[in-house]
């Protein structure tokens, strides 16, 4: 499995490279340099998406029993995680379950925020994703992206159907004997205890408030993602307007998330957020160097995320091994 990863990896490293070696090195590094501030605001944006997000998942539990800090938090670890470690698909957010332990909340209720969070999460990203279809079919008419949404909804549609039938009316069984397995392999004793998720998973479908104000969260969160394309483009001198914006960040998302065994989905996404912009008459040149500011947040975000994710193992084994 690691070395697959690591192939997985390097071949991502490699489109993304010929990318760039294809659309000039010179004309992408000139159109990255005249951006000037927009990789900082990038940034800024990206880290006010995520806060978004840790919200959006803390609003899930009721309301006043927690602070919302810890979510935030670690909604930072859980998206370093399946950014940089993408076979274990879910993995940040399992570990992002267990961290929440640390914080007070019980492991089951975690665990259940978390699968009820990554439902949300995949909804909105559908609904983002068909929004941009439909803004890229009525702007330029293109069939094959219609086509695509055809596709998209005949795949999405069941698989969110089944996600939700599961979780809503207790169809979880294996899904809680991977979770002990998960955790046993790795010595969390805690996820030993995960037996009574169906009931804490009830109590959430039924905190219909909670539901709707974290899904209006989420999605405005994933909506606002298309600041970072509109910042980007407009210091590069090729600005677009918020609509086109939405619809270049969509379809690279999605692709990002078709992709998801490759890190941050290298290549794909660059490839796809090219062929979007060209739609809008944006150079590829200045495409691509957009999609390469888009990933200075994935590091820059990432690694400190990453060490605040060892920072808190530590933490704790220094505490339950005395």
């Amino acid at each position: 499995m690691r070395g697959f990863a690591l192939i997985a990896a390097l071949f991502g490293v490699a489109v993304l490279a010929g990318l760039t070696v294809y659309y000039g090195f010179g004309p992408v590094m000139a159109a990255i340099a005249s951006s000037r501030w927009a990789t900082a605001l990038v940034i800024l944006a990206r880290a006010a998406i995520l806060v978004g997000a840790g919200l959006g998942w803390w609003l899930l539990l009721p309301a006043g029993r927690f602070r919302p800090y810890a979510f935030v938090l670690l909604r930072f670890v859980r998206e370093a995680i399946n950014s940089f470690f993408p076979l274990a698909v879910v993995g940040g957010d399992v570990i992002g379950a267990r961290l929440l332990a640390q914080f007070g909340v019980a492991t089951n209720l975690a665990v259940a925020t978390v699968l009820v969070d990554i439902f949300i999460q995949v909804l909105c990203l559908i609904v983002f994703v068909l929004a941009g279809v439909g803004i890229v079919a009525s702007l330029v008419g293109n069939n094959t992206v219609t086509a695509t949404a055809i596709v998209l909804l005949a795949i999405a549609v069941p698989t969110i159907t089944g996600f939700f039938l599961t979780l809503n009316f207790g169809a979880f069984e294996p899904l809680v004997r991977w979770l002990i397995l998960f955790g046993e392999k790795r010595q969390w004793r805690a996820f030993a205890h995960v037996a009574d998720l169906g009931g804490w998973l009830q109590q959430i479908w039924r905190n219909y408030r909670g539901l709707a104000e974290s899904f209006v969260v989420h999605l405005a969160t994933v909506f606002f993602g298309a600041i970072e394309v509109w910042i980007a483009l407009a210091f590069m001198g090729h600005p677009v307007n918020l609509m086109e914006a939405v619809a270049i960040e969509s379809l690279g998302q999605g692709s990002r998330s078709a992709a998801f065994i490759l890190p941050g989905g290298l290549g794909v996404q660059d490839g796809a957020l090219i062929a979007v912009c060209a739609l809008f008459g944006v150079p590829a040149e200045v495409a691509l160097a957009m999609a390469l500011i888009k990933r200075v947040p994935d590091l820059i975000l990432g690694v400190p995320s990453l060490l605040g994710w060892q920072a808190l193992e530590g933490r704790h084994y220094l505490v339950t091994s005395k």
